[in-house]
């Protein structure tokens, strides 16, 4: 190839292919190490995205269609509108005229489901039906809403009779008009086909109601029957102000859409609706500022008024949307930056390892490019030719992960896919010529040496150090002051996601500073040692390259992702565990209304699991002096329930001061509510039963394994008359008791609660699980790209370690001498970055703990039966990467040692095996 030819910016075909043909391993391994990261870039977002997307319509899910449906409605404005034109603007033409206008006033902004979405004309307040064959729990006659709404053909199956029809020219004046009901409401109600209801009219003879069929709901959890839960079936309500809390029947009535007019003849006070029902599969989590902008000018903005222009100017807007998209904005900006933090710290260590390959590319041609550059190659025609032949094999290996990536993760964003994989794609492209230029920039032949014990470092690299160290110094501490303990504060700020990256900037800078004092204060003692291999592989360990800024960036990193979030996923299960504790009281609970049968201890004990029994018997409603308080009272065996509070480490106590002496006042363990509010004299509470007792608080504890409540009182069991000292509750403890033998067991006596089932119930979010998912996949992908880095590191120094051996054991050194050589050369550098790493993940854990808050990745709400969850330092996970890193690195260096042992030349070289 001519001088001419290598100075050309145009790159040849021949030149990538000529490469290629002659490292196809090294294309290979290049090829694999992008397509691996291009997956797991582009899946990232897709994985966020979906589980966001996913936990928003979970929220949708249990908010239900009561709170998550816009209903838009229209009533009479008093006094304005003339009887015959408010007729007329019930009948269903006028209803259904607005409802396309409505229904399209959202657009894209808030995606409406059409088949779920329904219009018609209810009453506002309910009308009793004084039919004594109707049920009346009571004595109370049953109230009903009388509905007309769209589509009821559609919605429904008929089970009996026909469905309703209105007579022509209903007004105000009708006195007949037919109806519909569920089956639900005519069984629970007692209506059948043929029933007739006399709903009171307003200065005329009561609307005769006559039932001609009877439906089933096709969809009766769905927007069109749970808007309104009433259309579906009765409900229990309770009398206002009624002493006795009687209760009476709410249903409804469906009449056909053309019979509403007839409505205005009651007391009911008809109004138009437009019930706009969400299609759910439509959201997506990312849309949620503009899904919570659509839904405010909905309730009170340009919509609303728009909405008043199309159907009435009375029109008012009702959904609990906002509240349901504020509980989910809530979980998720707390769920958001943890996920980011190891989605950072991944993602510096996979960019590091790539510009790794690239510098390991870079050395292993070193002598190739600098003669090139030698004979005239000029540096942009070198640059040129070394980005095709990476970008000819980095870019259809992104395109590969990102295929990968979109067939594993389904849904989400594909922008932000394609965005991440090409950016791997173009790191991995551009590595090598990086490092070419900045390597080759100068024409040289010899290359000095680059000692990181001997080098001193030039000044433009010690004011690109101080500046990098003193923005990550300055970064770190406004990230500290912004700290808030409630989570508020660093919650939502953008320097959490790369704190600990930038720790580790700081620790790798220091770290490589101060590495080269200990080898120069230890390689002079060093040389009057009698053996060879110790001094030989400290003055080795000193040789190392002076670039080791990025290899221990990325071990540094890589071991603070690992221990945060090893810490992060054990305080999340150690709050949920604990919070489960706190919830049934002990590892299993049994629990029932009434006093539970004899026997049914002994029962609970022979189950599979279980180790202890603990008896309570529990009165809710213990009157103080005063009358207007409650307070529970738990009575217990004081020896057993001691042992289960230390178990449990719920308000553990001496079992002493709680025994009942015979004589006087029951001693009392109170809540510091209770105790505040009667101090440490006698006072008797009454009991459930009528029964009185005579208590005195001796000991004060916030919180006691029966009675999760504010107030409690504790008591000897024995000192309680008979009917309140038996027996309401069992508390058990064991491993892992069986569940199905405690249920069995109890039978249908009592209610089972079991921690590990609670334990799961706080995972009811698809946000928190996909999120923990997340966080693992990350964590376990930046330990693979560390032990990458290490490997790298080691490749690099491979040949010349080779070379290194061959020669020593042409003088004598013996394969065990050449393994202990190799791997005392290695532990200086893996013992800077365990100790480095380890101190680092601390800083990074102290440093973000005051800003984290755990309780709402544990428990999917932002209170906890125990209170805040901290991000507290988990030992396993801080120490376990680092220790890995030792391991690894030893294994490495005496593999390399076995293997060069057994090549060839090394055999032909040596001059004796004494072993």
């Amino acid at each position: 190839m001519s001088e001419r030819t290598l100075g050309r910016v145009r790159v040849g075909v021949p030149w990538v292919r000529t490469r290629l043909r002659s490292a196809p391993g090294a294309a290979a391994a290049l090829a694999v190490l992008v397509a691996v990261t291009a997956f797991l870039a582009a899946a990232l977002p897709l994985a966020v995205d979906r589980y966001g997307d996913a936990g928003l319509r979970r929220s949708m899910e249990v908010a239900g269609p009561g709170r998550t449906t816009v209903q838009l409605y229209a009533s009479r404005p008093d006094g304005v509108v003339p009887l015959e034109t408010w007729e007329e603007q019930l009948r269903e033409d006028a209803v259904r005229g607005p409802y396309a206008k409505l229904f399209a006033l959202p657009g894209r902004s808030l995606p409406l489901d059409p088949d779920q979405s329904s219009y018609g004309v209810r009453t506002t307040r309910r009308l009793a039906a004084p039919e004594p064959y109707l049920s009346r729990p009571d004595g109370i006659a049953p109230q009903f809403h009388l509905v007309a709404p769209s589509g009821l053909a559609g919605h429904s199956r008929l089970r009996e009779g026909r469905l309703p029809k209105a007579p022509d020219g209903v007004t105000a004046s009708t006195t007949e008009v037919e109806a519909a009901v569920t089956a639900e409401t005519a069984r629970k109600l007692n209506i059948e086909v043929g029933s007739v209801l006399h709903v009171p009219g307003v200065e005329r003879a009561p609307l005769v109601v006559r039932v001609t069929g009877v439906v089933e709901p096709r969809a009766p959890r769905q927007a069109y029957w749970s808007t309104d839960p009433v259309l579906r079936g009765p409900s229990l309500m309770t009398v206002p102000g009624d002493p006795s809390r009687s209760v009476f029947w709410v249903g409804a009535l469906l009449l056909p859409p053309d019979a509403a007019p007839a409505l205005l003849g009651t007391g009911g006070l008809p109004e138009r609706y437009w019930m706009l029902a969400l299609e759910v599969s439509a959201l997506h989590g990312y849309d949620l500022p503009r899904l919570t902008s659509a839904v405010a000018s909905l309730e009170a903005g340009p919509l609303l008024q728009r909405a008043r222009a199309v159907a009435a100017p009375t029109v008012e807007a009702e959904t609990s949307l906002d509240e349901v998209f504020a509980e989910y904005t809530g979980l998720r900006s707390v769920i958001g930056p943890l996920v980011a933090v190891a989605a950072f710290g991944t993602g510096t260590v996979a960019a590091v390892v790539l510009l790794m390959a690239g510098g390991l590319a870079a050395d292993r041609r070193r002598a190739e490019l600098t003669l090139l550059r030698a004979r005239g190659a000029s540096l942009r025609g070198l640059t040129g030719r070394l980005l095709a032949e990476t970008a000819v094999v980095a870019v259809p290996a992104a395109a590969l992960g990102l295929a990968a990536a979109r067939l594993t993760v389904d849904g989400g964003r594909s922008s932000y896919a394609v965005a991440a994989a090409g950016a791997v794609a173009l790191l991995a492209s551009v590595a090598l010529p990086l490092r070419a230029v900045a390597a080759h920039r100068a024409v040289r032949v010899h290359a000095a040496r680059d000692d990181l014990a001997s080098a001193r470092p030039s000044r433009r690299r010690t004011v690109a150090e101080l500046t990098l160290l003193t923005l990550a110094a300055g970064a770190v501490v406004a990230l500290r002051t912004r700290g808030a303990p409630n989570g508020e504060g660093a919650s939502g700020d953008g320097l959490v996601s790369p704190a600990p990256v930038l720790v580790g900037v700081v620790a790798a800078l220091v770290l490589v500073r101060l590495y080269p004092l200990p080898l120069r204060g230890l390689a002079r003692p060093a040389g009057r040692l009698r053996g060879v291999v110790g001094p030989l592989s400290l003055a080795r360990a000193g040789r190392t390259s002076g670039s080791a800024v990025l290899p221990l960036l990325a071990l540094l990193t890589a071991l603070t992702t690992a221990a945060f979030g090893g810490s992060v996923l054990a305080g999340v299960a150690d709050a949920r565990d604990r919070a489960a504790v706190l919830a049934v009281g002990a590892d299993a609970r049994v629990e029932g209304m009434q006093p539970l049968p004899s026997g049914l201890a002994e029962r609970v004990r022979r189950a599979p699991g279980v180790r202890d029994v603990t008896a309570v018997s529990v009165s809710y409603d213990g009157m103080p002096p005063g009358g207007r308080l409650t307070v529970p009272v738990a009575g217990v065996d004081p020896a057993g329930y001691a042992a289960l509070s230390r178990h449990t480490d719920i308000g553990a106590f001496d079992p002493e001061v709680l025994k009942a002496s015979g004589a006087g006042a029951l001693p009392a363990l109170a809540s510091p509510e209770v105790a505040d509010r009667y101090g440490t004299r006698p006072f008797r509470v009454r009991l459930e039963d009528g029964s009185d007792i005579t208590v005195r608080i001796v000991e004060v504890r916030e919180r006691t394994p029966v009675l999760a409540g504010l107030d409690f009182l504790v008591v000897d069991r024995s000192g309680l008359p008979d009917g309140p000292g038996r027996p309401t509750t069992l508390l058990v403890t064991g491993d892992r008791p069986d569940a199905g033998a405690l249920r069995e067991a109890a039978g249908g006596a009592a209610r089972v609660q079991l921690r590990t089932e609670q334990f799961a119930r706080y995972v009811d979010s698809p946000l928190q699980s996909g999120a923990e998912r997340v966080y693992t996949a990350a964590v376990a992908a930046g330990a693979g790209y560390a032990v990458l880095a290490l490997l790298l590191t080691l490749l690099r120094a491979a040949p010349e370690r080779a070379a290194l051996l061959a020669r020593l054991r042409t003088m004598g050194l013996t394969r065990a001498q050449g393994r202990r050589l190799l791997v005392l050369e290695s532990l200086p550098q893996a013992l800077l970055a365990a100790a480095g790493g380890t101190a680092t993940a601390w800083a990074a854990i102290r440093l973000l703990s005051p800003g984290i808050d755990l309780t709402a990745v544990a428990v999917s709400s932002s209170a906890s039966p125990a209170g805040r969850a901290a991000l507290r330092t988990d030992p396993v996970s801080l120490l376990v990467p680092a220790l890995a890193v030792v391991a690894v690195t030893v294994g490495i260096a005496a593999a390399q040692a076995w293997w060069t042992g057994r090549r060839g030349s090394v055999r032909e070289l040596r001059a004796g095996d004494a072993r």
